[in-house]
């Protein structure tokens, strides 16, 4: 896993598949997403080699209940004592009681979403018995206020979470850059692509300075210009 610093209180935490991202106020730590299963050990240490306490973490915010960012909750949960929270459509798959819905896949999307699970680990991940129920709107006790934005369309409890006091937004997967050339693109493996393009023209509106994806490199600088050039390119099907 590698870790990057993007602010000298945000760090990226990157894994073979998605990434998760590490927000600290004074002594305590908020983790936005948690990788698939197994990623607790390797996060609890990365923690550690920031010279911080796992037991610091106070909360885990799920952006979707997609095992690459939902299923290593629990084991985090497990290992620091921290509350896990998700939107209240996403929260009852995260926690096992109902299947999540599969995407509706574009077919260029199905050899991608094939890679990608080949390098996801085999099995059930752990499910945390807790998460705390979000809603659009919810303002979140770290950074200054954390706004939770519902942003449905990758999953119907798709969140992305913004800090305005900071201008620093985590989009999930509904916004993604290109591991080609890092260009900012929708999100895929979608439940509904025009829920998912009205919902990142949401986000773009927000004007964050610096933007966090679940997939592909932040855009630090200027991000609502950049995830406004580029919603203004998809068209809403239909």
């Amino acid at each position: 896993m590698d870790v990057v610093e993007l602010l000298p209180r945000l760090h990226l935490l990157r894994f073979p598949v998605g990434q998760a991202y590490l927000w600290r106020d004074g002594d305590e730590l908020t983790l936005v997403d948690a990788g698939a299963k197994g990623a607790g050990a390797p996060i609890a240490e990365a923690i550690k080699a920031l010279g911080r306490d796992p037991a610091d973490v106070r909360r885990i915010v799920l952006t979707h209940f997609h095992e690459d960012h939902a299923g290593g909750a629990a084991e985090v949960a497990g290992l620091c004592g921290a509350e896990v929270l998700a939107h209240r459509l996403d929260a009852p798959v995260v926690r096992g009681e109902v299947p999540g819905p599969p995407p509706v896949f574009e077919d260029w999307e199905r050899p991608l979403h094939a890679r990608a699970l080949e390098q996801l680990p085999e099995g059930e991940p752990p499910r945390p018995k807790q998460v705390t129920e979000l809603s659009d709107g919810d303002v979140l006790d770290f950074g200054g206020g954390a706004r939770v934005v519902h942003a449905p369309g990758h999953t119907h409890g798709s969140i992305a979470v913004h800090l305005p006091a900071h201008g620093v937004l985590f989009t999930g997967d509904a916004v993604a850059a290109s591991p080609v050339d890092g260009a900012v693109v929708l999100g895929v493996f979608n439940l509904d692509r025009a829920r998912a393009i009205a919902s990142f023209r949401r986000l773009a509106a927000l004007d964050a300075e610096m933007a966090c994806f679940g997939h592909g490199d932040p855009v630090t600088a200027r991000a609502g210009r950049a995830l406004r050039e580029s919603a203004d390119r998809y068209r809403t099907p239909g």
